[in-house]
């Protein structure tokens, strides 16, 4: 998740037109900023609808008002995740793809740092809290192979790395590169499942589950987002059909999850059609100058406010959900959630960014 929003310049457009903001041949994309920020606020409406649907237990005989709201709000979610799986597509393809393996390395690093830390934080949290389910260390042994709850947001962590490290190796080797250490790395997550399935049954003790790895579907965001993204301006006209297209899907995904099966998968048609229209809606669109600063601010903070905002939502959040709401009560609590909910997040990332703490916590 903490990729550049930079892109390369080819050598002709160099010079040409207004001056770039930067002077290393490589454009800000802001239209990328604005997707992280996007799919960061996102998730946490996800995750604020997601108490209100367990508090009537996914069921609206329990609760109408607060079942509805949950849904809705779980509706508007299902594009973030693969939505972030498109931007890494970009990153890694076509916006700032990497000099070398040591280059690839560095980027991984600064994913795996924050994503240790915090499940360490999280997990230090519950046992404070009296709530993890199991011994902490156990706990924190089975994270190094995925998420474990209290993390449970940082499951998708366990896929984006892989899929930002194979696309890496590929397009080293079409560079004329040698990343030996790369591609040690993703035999190593290739093979890990066997290898704990094996230590099992020859030693007859429980061995953890390893996410590490992918789905086809991230790597078909990842590639189908690193071409919608590296479109030119104007390419897509007219737009009218996508501000259509997008709540027609959105309501299908409400029709899904209430009649089909919760949680709608990432690999389903109506999350594809609202990826592919949250990235050509916002892809390329054209941040005006004085938002600019603070977006790119909000920006850097996205990964650390995803990271941290789940403390806030079991902390604040959950204990004044309740089952037993109004629709328009629920509406207004939900939405009051939320607010709280994501100031809190970014303030508490635009704080450690404000005291250089960035690469630790994200």
């Amino acid at each position: 998740m903490i990729e550049d929003t930079v892109v390369r310049l080819p050598q002709q457009q160099r010079g040409t037109g207004p001056a770039p903001a930067r002077t290393d041949g490589r454009e800000h994309r802001y239209d990328v900023d604005l997707l992280r920020l996007v799919c960061s606020a996102t998730i946490m409406v996800g995750h604020v609808g997601a108490l209100f649907i367990h508090a009537t237990g996914n069921d609206p005989a329990n609760g109408a008002g607060s079942y509805w709201a949950g849904h809705v709000a779980e509706a508007v979610n299902p594009f973030a995740v693969p939505v972030y799986f498109a931007i890494a597509g970009w990153a890694v393809l076509v916006g700032a793809p990497p000099r070398d393996g040591a280059h690839m390395q560095r980027r991984i690093v600064r994913n795996l740092v924050p994503l240790f830390v915090w499940t360490g934080v999280y997990l230090v949290w519950a046992w404070l809290r009296d709530r993890n389910e199991r011994p902490m260390t156990e706990l924190a042994a089975d994270s190094l192979f995925g998420s474990v709850r209290p993390a449970y947001h940082l499951w998708f962590m366990y896929d984006y790395i892989p899929v930002i490290a194979l696309l890496a190796f590929v397009a080293l080797l079409r560079a004329g590169r040698r990343p030996w250490a790369l591609g040690a790395a993703l035999l190593g997550v290739a093979v890990t499942p066997s290898v704990l399935t094996t230590a099992a049954e020859v030693t007859g003790r429980e061995m953890p589950e390893s996410s590490w790895g992918f789905g086809f579907y991230a790597i078909v965001y990842a590639v189908v987002g690193a071409l919608l993204l590296s479109l030119p301006a104007g390419t897509v006209r007219p737009r009218r059909p996508l501000w259509v297209l997008l709540p027609l899907s959105m309501a299908g995904a409400l029709w899904y999850n209430t009649q089909v099966h919760y949680v709608m998968p990432n690999a389903h048609l109506f999350v594809a059609l609202m990826c592919v229209c949250v990235l050509l809606l916002i892809g390329r669109v054209r941040v005006p100058e004085r938002w600019r600063p603070a977006l790119r601010t909000l920006a850097g903070a996205a990964l650390g406010a995803y990271m941290v905002h789940v403390l806030v939502v079991e902390e604040i959040a959950a204990p004044l959900v309740s089952p037993d709401l109004s629709g328009p009560a629920a509406a207004l609590l939900l939405a009051g959630l939320l607010v709280a909910v994501t100031t809190l997040s970014f303030a508490a990332s635009l704080l450690w960014g404000r005291l250089n703490l960035r690469r630790l916590l994200g």
